[in-house]
Order: structure tokens, then C-alpha cells, then sequence
């Protein structure tokens, strides 16, 4: 599997921000697994560089390391040997040297000093401002924990607020970089892989070791010592306090109630109970909220939905929060017959309703469509859903497209029934220009595919 896919803006950013002349400070924070570390990695690789990473011990200990990797750094013998009490003299040690070419410090996993001792926050502004500002220096600083990350050095309440020069949230890497992974591999295969492992590159190369799909669930999922059986637990656990709570708002989304009246009856509760849990799921980019592409003030919607973001674990709470008691019993084959059952339909196929949505972004950033769209999204009213409406407000163009994921050929009831559901979109209807655009894995019927070559309205996307 290759080492490096996608995050060339990324690396774009970072050597911006090295050319700088003088100081610069990037804070970099995305959850765990998504490749901030190999991302630095990659960037310093050619630089000279004093990586630090930061562990959960005392703020003493880590004060400890850091001196060693700055010795190490220096080739200074003595700062090894000191008793050294004050981050302040590490880095006055470290700006002291006149470096030949401009030099990184990089300190992941920067979340940790701060909770250990909150006060670290102010001495690093000290330290930033008297001693690294006014020199010719980069500083990263990279965390994994998103809240703690945003709250230290990203919040107006900081010491450090207002000092950074750039900030980078890492996602996870799209499914059009995804083939870079497996190049062998066929569309199909690609898709399925994604609903499991989403763009987190550690589980990419966990997930996509095996040759079957179910046989790479059953071993790096199923089992109870692989880290991936209870990865959202730990996800969470490092991020909230009241996990079960958090569980529970989860697990009702995943299970198909995606109003916020529908959440709360089910867990029992009044709307307003559940509200903070789902903003700091929001925050935390495992939740989004989406409202029909055509409302003209989304944020006041009162039509909004929430979908879980992150593809394993929507997964995990579809196929496997619901059976841990059948897993922790052994019976592991039962779990992945479910699992085989309801895939599918129930998974794979509103994975791929995201893919087309992306695919039709390419297609929009390239010019491949009739016209470029400022809007793309899912519509909903109470009588109809379609899976994806993009349109331009300025020219009154609007595309409607539908998403097949099955194992036969998509004919021409599809086109139909996309057409009768268009019909129930007001938007701008009467003066509007349509197109149709139809998603399918398997492929199209002689039929289809006759009726598109007589229509210029008509694109057929396999």
C-alpha cells in the first residue's frame, strides 16, 4: 500500500507558511487515525526539524523529553545533562544556534501539556511571544483530541488566541484519492471498502489487507482484540465525559431517526435535552446536520436532519454496537450473517449516494455538466425524497439526480419515477431548465440508454 496519498493542499499550506519570512505558527488538528503525524512527517522530511511528541504524563515529564529532543536536535551534550525546570530555557537554547537553513519545531499531541497543567497555555504565549515571534523559525503545533485542540489554541478564551499564521483541520481523505490505495482493486470493491473504513488512512490499510470484504470485517472488525472492535468507544471516550449519553444519541441516528423530535422520543427525552450532545457531535465532525438543498436559510430550517459523517462508525453502530453481547458470547459468525444480510441495502447504498454527491462536484470544478451549479444537496418534503438536487440560484438551472447501488441494470421506471418526484420541487418552477443525471453501479438498460441518446436532458453516469 502506498505511503503518501492525497493532501496536496495540504503540504501546499505548510511550505507557504515555511517561505514565510520570519516566524510562523500552524496549528494542525483532525481526530485520531487521519494522518496529521504522517502529514508532518512527510513535510519535514527535507527540513531540519526537532519533532516532539507529546505523551498523557505530567507536564514535568514531558518537559523532560522535550529537553532530550532538543539535545538531540543541538547535538548538545550538556542541556542533555541539565536539570532543566523551565520550557523557557529549552528554547532559548534552541533559537541561541544559528541554524544554516530555518528550522521546524514540531510538538504533537500538543492537547496533552495543556490538560495536564492548563497553565502551559500562558507560558507557551510567553514563550512565543519573548522568545520564537521576532525569529526566523516554524512552529507546529498538532493535537487529536478536537475540542481540547480548538479550546487551547483556537478559542477567542485562549492565551494563544490570534497568534497563530495558519490552521489546518485535517479530514478524511476522499474517495477520489481512495483508488491511490488499491489501484488493483474495481470500483465496486473501492465503494464497499469506503462505507467501512471512510478516509481514515489507518483503517484503509487495516480493512483492505484482505481479499474479502466480509473476511476483513470478520478479522480486523469482529474480533474483540482488534482496536477496531471498540474504536468509537475510544474515539469518544478521549473527547466527552458522558459517553453513554453520547452512545445513545448515536446508535438512535444510525438506527434511522434523523429529526431531532425523533431522536428524543426515542431516547425518551425532550428536544431540548439532547441539543448540546448533538452540537458537540457536530463539533467533533462525526454528526451533520442537513437541511433540503432549496431552503433559502438553512440555519434556521426548521426541516434540518442529522446523518452520521463518518463512515466506520455508522457502520459499527449499525452492525455492531447492536450485537456486542453476540460477539462477546463467540458467536462471531451470526454477527457477520446480519452483517451480509443487510450491507447492502442498508449501508453500502447511502454510502454511495455521498460518492455520486462528490462525483458531481468533480464534474462541476471540470465543466463536465451543462451548466455549473452554486448548490448541491439532498431534497426532502413530506412525500418525497431525492438523492441529490444541485442548481444555479443566478440561472435558474437545476439537475436532480438518483443513486442506484444494486446488482441490476438501472431502466427507464427509474427516469420516470425522477421525473414525477422533480415535478414536487417548487423551486423556481415554470422558468427553470432541467436536467436528469442517473447514478448507477451496475449499469443501464438498452432501453435507458436509448431514451437518453433521443434527450440532451439525460446523463447516464456507470
Amino acid at each position: 500500500m502506498p505511503e503518501f496519498i492525497d493532501r496536496e493542499d495540504e503540504l501546499a499550506s505548510l511550505e507557504r507558511e515555511y517561505d514565510r519570512n520570519g516566524s510562523s505558527l500552524v496549528v494542525i488538528y483532525g481526530r485520531r487515525r487521519v494522518g496529521k503525524t504522517k502529514l508532518i512527517t512527510k513535510f519535514i522530511e527535507d527540513k531540519n526539524a526537532l519533532f516532539f511528541l507529546a505523551s498523557e504524563e505530567s507536564e514535568a515529564q514531558n518537559r523532560a523529553e522535550f529537553k532530550n529532543r532538543a539535545a538531540d536536535f543541538l547535538n548538545n551534550d550538556l542541556l542533555r545533562a541539565a536539570d532543566i525546570s523551565s520550557w523557557d530555557l529549552i528554547f532559548k537554547e534552541i533559537m541561541n544556534r544559528n541554524f544554516e537553513e530555518k528550522p521546524v519545531i514540531v510538538i504533537d499531541e500538543f492537547q496533552y501539556i495543556g490538560r495536564s497543567n492548563p497553565a502551559f497555555l500562558s507560558v507557551f504565549q510567553r514563550i512565543w511571544e519573548e522568545l520564537l515571534k521576532d525569529k526566523d523559525v516554524m512552529v507546529i503545533l498538532c493535537g487529536s483530541l478536537i475540542s481540547m485542540m480548538r479550546s487551547q489554541t483556537l478559542d477567542y478564551s485562549s492565551p494563544l488566541y490570534g497568534r497563530r499564521t495558519a490552521q489546518i483541520c485535517l479530514k478524511q481523505i476522499s474517495f477520489r484519492h481512495y483508488k491511490g490505495f488499491f489501484p488493483g482493486k474495481k470500483e465496486k470493491e473501492l465503494i464497499e471498502l469506503y462505507s467501512v473504513t471512510g478516509g481514515v488512512p489507518k483503517y484503509i490499510e487495516l480493512i483492505g489487507k484482505e481479499k474479502d470484504i466480509f473476511t476483513s470485517i470478520k478479522k480486523n472488525i469482529l474480533d474483540r482484540s482488534s482496536y477496531l472492535y471498540d474504536e468509537p468507544e475510544f474515539l469518544l471516550q478521549q473527547e466527552v465525559s458522558e459517553i453513554g449519553s453520547y452512545f445513545s444519541v448515536i446508535k438512535s441516528i444510525a438506527s434511522g431517526n434523523r429529526k431531532l423530535s425523533d431522536i428524543a422520543a426515542s431516547l425518551g427525552l425532550k428536544a431540548t435535552g439532547i441539543t448540546k450532545y448533538l452540537k458537540t457531535l457536530i463539533d467533533l465532525d462525526i454528526v451533520g446536520r442537513e437541511v433540503p438543498v432549496t431552503e433559502n436559510k438553512p440555519e434556521k430550517s426548521k426541516k434540518g436532519l442529522y446523518v452520521i459523517k463518518d463512515n466506520y462508525i455508522l457502520f459499527w453502530f449499525k452492525f455492531v454496537y447492536p450485537y456486542k453481547s453476540f460477539i462477546e458470547s463467540g458467536s462471531t459468525d451470526y454477527v457477520l450473517k446480519k452483517i451480509r444480510q443487510g450491507f447492502v441495502q442498508n449501508h453500502v447504498s447511502y454510502v454511495y449516494e455521498d460518492i455520486c454527491r462528490e462525483k458531481m462536484q468533480m464534474m462541476n470544478v471540470q465543466g463536465d455538466l451543462p451548466f455549473t451549479f452554486s448548490k448541491i444537496g439532498r431534497y426532502w418534503d413530506k412525500n418525497i425524497e431525492i438523492d441529490i438536487v444541485a442548481m444555479d440560484t443566478d440561472s435558474d438551472d437545476i439537475i436532480f439526480c438518483e443513486c442506484k447501488y444494486r446488482n441490476e441494470l438501472m431502466g427507464t421506471d427509474v427516469l420516470k419515477v425522477l421525473e414525477t418526484k422533480s415535478e414536487n420541487v417548487a423551486w423556481n418552477k415554470g422558468r427553470r431548465r432541467e436536467w436528469f443525471v442517473l447514478f448507477s453501479i451496475s449499469g443501464f438498460t438498452e432501453a435507458l440508454k436509448n431514451e437518453a441518446g433521443k434527450r440532451d436532458d439525460i446523463i447516464l453516469i456507470e
